[in-house]
């Protein structure tokens, strides 16, 4: 029996294909009644982007290419200086996360339109979800005028990604699938998404570490990361997007590695007290099928869900430990301090248990070492 629920569908147009930036990028914009485009795209995309936009060099009135991880508020505030300065009526958003959310740092003051074609597993481009770093804090926030209007999935363009990065990428996509089925916003149709985004992901990704031209990896990869950011999009944010959130405004860690790193200790910390939840999280991973679709399965194994997850990380070769990403051992406690000063003694009443103090310094002492759940 289905509970009682709300869903909020998000408004925005996706197309989905090999070869749909080359062919539709040009109609995306008109269909948009734009004619004043500002590039966002970062030094390692000038090319790709010099290449989607020869159609439109009449209407590009700018490019803005100082993307930083976590978005410095000093880089909003140039990239949103930039878009004034030339008029610009649409962002068009080419690159990974990082690339994303410096378009939408521009829109949410400016209410300017974006249109993003990721290039990455990030996800962030299907959600209304913005973030800003400025001294050492991390701040998000959830604004539709910074969901894109459009977005061009093209897994013809992940194909320049490194195997280590579309795997970290890649991690990082099933972590907004995992916790966006207990967030606050979580319901069956999250669910839904969240279940077939972790079994696409899980698909996807070993066959591209094997082979970065393997047409049908890319493609259940880049699908996986769709749905995770539609899931992660109504469901919200929780204990382990706090986690990380913090982490990489204080110590400026890699965005991506932080998550792949820290996901299977915050699953292991909340997955007894979410069982269905870990059942088809555990199932997903396994490679669907009933669990995934709504059974109950896990709870009756031996191996978690929280165990399988850490179990494919290692065996794609994704860093383990906060210490191999750039965390000292001497910044742990100020690490502890910092998050735990966010998340913990009821700052999180949807987490399926409480979080104190100990619970962070336990999760974060864990995932610092490496420990296997």
């Amino acid at each position: 029996m289905t509970r009682s629920f709300t869903y909020t569908a998000l408004p925005g147009r996706v197309v989905f294909g090999a070869g749909a930036a080359r062919m539709s990028l040009v109609a995306e914009v008109v269909a948009l009644g734009r004619g004043r485009i500002l590039v966002v795209a970062g030094q390692a995309e000038a090319a790709l982007a010099d290449e989607l936009c020869v159609a439109l060099d009449d209407v590009v009135v700018g490019r803005f290419d100082q993307v930083r991880q976590h978005v410095p508020i000093e880089i909003a505030k140039a990239a949103r200086r930039h878009a004034e300065a030339v008029g610009a009526d649409l962002l068009l958003s080419i690159g990974g996360g990082s690339t994303t959310g410096t378009a939408k740092a521009i829109a949410i003051t400016t209410s300017l339109p974006i249109l993003a074609v990721p290039t990455t597993y990030a996800g962030s481009e299907m959600t209304p979800v913005w973030g800003l770093t400025e001294m050492g804090r991390k701040t998000t926030g959830t604004d539709q005028r910074v969901l894109p209007q459009t977005v061009i999935y093209d897994p013809d363009l992940t194909r320049s990604l490194p195997g280590w990065l579309s795997v970290v990428s890649g991690l990082n996509a099933m972590a907004h699938s995992v916790e966006a089925f207990w967030a606050a916003g979580a319901n069956p149709v999250t669910d839904a998404l969240a279940a077939e985004s972790i079994a696409a992901l899980a698909r996807g990704l070993p066959r591209v570490l094997a082979d970065g031209d393997d047409a049908d990896g890319r493609h259940d990869a880049l699908y996986g990361a769709w749905l995770a950011g539609a899931a992660f999009a109504v469901a919200g944010a929780g204990l382990h997007h706090k986690i990380c959130h913090a982490l990489g405004g204080r110590f400026d860690l890699p965005h991506a590695q932080t998550h792949a790193v820290v996901l299977p200790h915050v699953l292991a910390f909340n997955e007894a007290a979410a069982p269905t939840a870990a059942d088809r999280i555990a199932a997903a991973l396994s490679g669907g099928g009933a669990a995934a679709a709504g059974g109950a399965t896990v709870g009756t194994t031996a191996v978690s869900a929280a165990t399988r997850l850490f179990e494919l990380a290692r065996a794609l070769d994704s860093p383990l430990a906060l210490r191999d990403i750039g965390l000292t051992e001497a910044d742990l406690p100020a690490a502890i301090e910092v998050v735990a000063d966010r998340v913990a003694d009821g700052a999180l009443p949807a987490n399926p248990r409480p979080v104190t103090r100990d619970d962070v310094a336990d999760i974060l002492t864990a995932a610092w070492t490496g420990d296997r759940p």
